[in-house]
């Protein structure tokens, strides 16, 4: 009897090594490698169902000879609706056919949901198989009867063996096929635990070489580390067209939804859902929701404007300058990096002639928004400022702009809009960079008149607007 084959993978870039090492030679992370014992049968399951689609050696399904690129022939592939348009936006504008999608999220975040939702919205145009290797069809039914579903045409399947929910898919042919979740998805030949590096890259290999060839777009659902990255080899990513994340705790009413692989559009676009009785419901206007409706001014308190993707987004960022306790100060930033935060303490002692270094100093972006863009550094130094000297900015002010290690504030993209934006809220009072003034004459200056637009050059011109 032939003897099984031992792997050592690494489960952050999956690379296999024929032994045991502290670090892996790709990825140069250590202690990521684990123990994979191949069966000597590994490849060679005694049944038909993914024979078709199982011998093609690349993830894309295809085997083609050397071309000039020129010559290839683009066919043209219309989106289809997810009948959200928080949902087409992070996609790109809708689904692609023959496309790969993860979906990714911490426990209770709504990943089950959406899909369900998603599912039964489609299903009235297309054929849908819904995979669920988490729950049985009785809780499947009853989750979609509290959320109001439309099931009448949507298929469903409670499987975890690979090579019988392939059976079904290449006898029925289902133009959407939703697979819940590819953590528990297992192939029979591999001796591996389902969830296991090896059983996640060689299933999810699977699927993708299925969708390319028959043309089904496939979505799938991925578990999260408590890191908050996807569990499984970072090979996972790699095979997938687009990889997308909800984010949200249980106790929230919202949920975010960010695109952080596309191969069909931005990656920087932002969705944002309500958490209701019957599933998540898109929310139109988002900036409203992350604002203080309350009225009341506070110091260390005010609004910025984000730009995600396609849109600006008013944001509340809060920040609280205290005396440290011991001596030691803190430094905790909440929806922004804390390094950043560490280098804009730096320029506002430097520059603006305030001293933190006795002060713990504490930020946080109001909603659970994470603010990735430089934008928001103007915002975040004056409402550090306000707090510092307990002065509070009125809540008509919006501020925005990037700051550099000089001091000097330099302007950010689409800086025309984001006023706009804001003035349709209500805001009066705006604190912006010099070089995003709107020029006069323009239709921005125009709705823009009897509003107070001030343009500052350095952080120490900020700060004398407080």
């Amino acid at each position: 009897m032939a003897k099984a084959k031992i792997h050592y993978v690494c489960t952050d870039c999956g690379a296999s090594h024929s032994k045991w090492q502290g670090q892996c030679s790709q990825c140069l992370e250590w202690n990521t490698l684990q123990t994979f014992r191949e069966s000597p049968s590994a490849g060679h399951h005694s049944g038909q169902t993914a024979a078709a689609f199982s011998k093609a050696a690349g993830y894309s399904g295809e085997q083609s000879q050397v071309q000039l690129l020129g010559e290839v022939e683009i066919g043209e592939l219309p989106r289809t609706s997810s009948g959200s348009d928080e949902l087409d936006r992070v996609l790109g504008g809708g689904i692609v056919p023959a496309s790969v999608i993860l979906l990714g999220g911490y426990p209770g975040a709504g990943k089950s949901t959406i899909l369900l939702q998603l599912a039964g919205r489609m299903s009235a145009q297309q054929d849908v198989l819904y995979v669920t290797g988490e729950e049985s069809l009785q809780q499947l039914a009853m989750r979609a009867q509290r959320l109001r579903v439309d099931v009448s045409r949507l298929q469903v399947m409670a499987e975890s063996d690979l090579h019988e929910v392939m059976a079904q898919v290449t006898a029925r042919k289902p133009q959407l096929l939703i697979i819940d979740s590819i953590q528990v998805m297992f192939l029979s030949e591999l001796q591996s635990a389902a969830g296991g590096v090896t059983q996640v890259r060689e299933c999810a290999a699977l699927l993708t070489r299925y969708a390319k060839q028959s043309g089904t777009t496939i979505l799938m659902v991925g578990h999260v580390t408590k890191e908050g990255a996807l569990a499984g080899p970072k090979v996972l990513e790699h095979i997938i067209d687009t990889s997308i994340l909800l984010e949200g705790t249980p106790d929230s009413r919202f949920r975010l939804l960010r695109a952080t692989k596309n191969r069909f559009g931005a990656v920087n676009e932002l969705g944002v859902f309500a958490m209701l009785d019957s599933g998540l419901k898109d929310v139109k206007n988002p900036s409203a929701i992350f604002l203080d409706q309350t009225g009341e001014e506070a110091a260390g308190s005010l609004v910025t404007v984000a730009w995600e993707g396609s849109r600006p987004l008013l944001i509340e960022v809060q920040a609280l300058v205290d005396d440290a306790a011991g001596g030691s100060p803190r430094r905790l930033a909440v929806g922004t990096d804390p390094q950043r935060l560490a280098m804009l303490l730096a320029v506002l002692h430097k520059h603006g002639g305030l001293q933190c270094h006795d002060q713990d100093v504490f930020i946080n972006v109001v909603g659970g928004v994470k603010i990735a863009e430089t934008g928001s550094d103007l915002a975040l130094v004056l409402a550090i400022a306000s707090s510092f000297r307990n002065r509070a900015i009125p809540r008509s002010t919006i501020v925005f702009g990037e700051i550099g290690l000089g001091g000097e504030i330099r302007p950010v993209t689409s800086g025309t809009e984001r006023i706009v934006e804001a003035r349709k809220h209500g805001f009066e009072r705006f604190i912006v960079p010099k070089a995003n003034l709107p020029k006069a004459g323009s239709a921005a200056a125009r709705q823009l008149e009897g509003q107070s637009v001030i343009g500052v050059r350095t952080l120490a011109e900020a700060l004398d607007q407080l």
